[in-house]
């Protein structure tokens, strides 16, 4: 007897505590719960602590209420002015309405699919009204706003509020992109050629200025060379004049000295001279042949190129037969 009245102690027990065990429940400060009786929403719980329920009548089913991340697959977009771009976005959402998303997709994959599903539409929508300019540098800011509120306003219908969407990428697909590429590729060549081509006008337009101003400076110089040339061959010629007039007999024989260096300084020249010739007055005199006869400079002998051949002959007036001078 006793021992019947132990076993039915320990089994109350037993049940007791499965009871207590079941009934209770922990919602944590990162989670919210919905109890449902027999399938049908009781109660929503949003604030963490120790709850309790009806055993093997109500179950809970538990929510997350942090920011969950949505990243969406890759999609092509045609832009207002008929460019195709290739979008990769994603999105940061919560569920605020336990109940609602519950009714509404029952569990976050069906939420995840018809969100992802909301994000797509929304950026064929917004970004296919704009022109790729607008959509990639001058106002992407702006769109990403503008996908953010159509998206949240849609998501509201779920319990869910969409925090925050960003393009992680808006590029033309790869085959236009290598289009683009060689098409800037030729454009800067062209651009390269245009330059150099100015660069080579520009070049021969200096150099042809330079070569002018060289040209007249070269004239004016060879001017001013001439001119310089001229008034020293005057002065020279009036120094002469006036070593002449001076002393008429010391230049003659000046004169007649630079003709014998000049004359018979190689060792081969041969000139062919009468022996009256004025040429050798200073030959038998220092004073030379007279008052009345000519210098000697007057008769300066040229020799020949090759030193060989006769370099001068005089025809004189003079009787007597003509003598050969060598040295």
């Amino acid at each position: 007897m006793r021992s019947a009245l132990f076993a039915i102690v320990v089994i109350v027990l037993a049940l007791g505590a499965f009871a207590a065990y079941s009934a209770a429940f922990i919602v944590s400060q990162t989670e919210q719960a919905l109890v449902l009786e027999f399938g049908k929403p009781k109660r929503v719980i949003k604030e963490p602590g120790l709850y309790f329920k009806y055993p093997l009548v109500q179950t809970v089913t538990v929510y997350d209420k942090r920011i969950l991340a949505l990243d969406s697959k890759p999609q092509e977009v045609i832009a207002a002015d008929q460019k195709r771009l290739v979008v990769d976005a994603f999105a940061r959402f919560r569920i605020t309405d336990p109940l609602l998303f519950y009714q509404a997709v029952t569990n976050e994959t069906v939420a995840r699919s018809r969100l992802s599903s909301t994000l797509d539409a929304s950026l064929r929508r917004v970004l296919g009204a704009a022109d790729f300019q607008t959509v990639v540098r001058d106002q992407r800011d702006v769109m990403m706003e503008r996908i953010n509120e159509d998206v949240n306003d849609q998501a509201k219908e779920f319990g869910i509020e969409v925090v925050d969407v960003r393009l992680k990428r808006v590029d033309l697909p790869q085959a236009n992109s290598e289009a683009i590429y060689r098409r800037m590729q030729t454009e800067r060549q062209q651009e390269a050629a245009e330059i150099r081509a100015q660069g080579k006008e520009a070049a021969q337009r200096i150099r042809s200025e330079a070569d002018r101003k060289a040209t007249i400076i070269k004239a004016e110089a060879e001017r001013d060379a001439q001119i310089l040339r001229g008034e020293g061959d005057a002065q020279r010629t009036k120094i002469f004049a006036d070593a002449f007039g001076r002393d008429e007999d010391f230049f003659a024989f000046y004169r007649s000295m630079q003709a014998y260096e000049k004359g018979i300084k190689a060792d081969d020249t041969r000139m062919v001279l009468s022996p009256s010739s004025p040429f050798f007055n200073y030959f038998s005199s220092p004073y030379g042949a007279g008052s009345d006869q000519q210098t000697a400079g007057s008769d300066e002998p040229t020799p020949t190129p090759a030193g060989t051949v006769e370099a001068n002959e005089i025809d004189e007036d003079a009787p007597g037969p003509r003598a050969a001078a060598t040295r």
